[in-house]
């Protein structure tokens, strides 16, 4: 039995692939290039890391293997598609208002990344 995991904070990878999938289903490949178009680049993952969040979010129940087997496109039916579940649709809101809560803390404090310096 998946055990809920809809208030705990999310690992980047995760919520990457979250938000890669929350509009529409998607295969291994096109995650991993929806997550570049999202991040402008910044972030790249690789097969490592996006198969094994794959199978951990499948295992804590975030999203399941889709029905849907061939992108017209590819026309490769051993493409496995992943779809968002609705404990991933409440892990990703939830995960998306503790964004939304830091952001209201940061401009609160007048804070902006110029402002800010880590590390130092």
């Amino acid at each position: 039995m998946a055990k809920s995991t809809s208030n705990a904070p999310l690992t980047p990878a995760v919520l990457h692939i979250l938000l890669a999938l929350s509009t529409e289903e998607r295969h291994g490949y096109g995650i991993m290039k929806q997550v570049e178009s999202d991040s402008e680049g910044k972030v790249n993952m690789g097969p490592g890391t996006l198969y094994g969040s794959i199978g951990r979010m499948i295992e804590a129940g975030l999203i399941r293997e889709s029905n849907k087997k061939i992108d017209p496109e590819m026309d490769d039916e051993r493409r496995i598609y992943y779809k968002i579940t609705g404990l991933g649709q409440k892990a990703l809101t939830a995960e998306l208002q503790r964004y939304r809560k830091v952001v209201a803390v940061a401009k609160q404090k007048r804070l902006s990344p110029s402002t800010v310096a880590y590390g130092t």
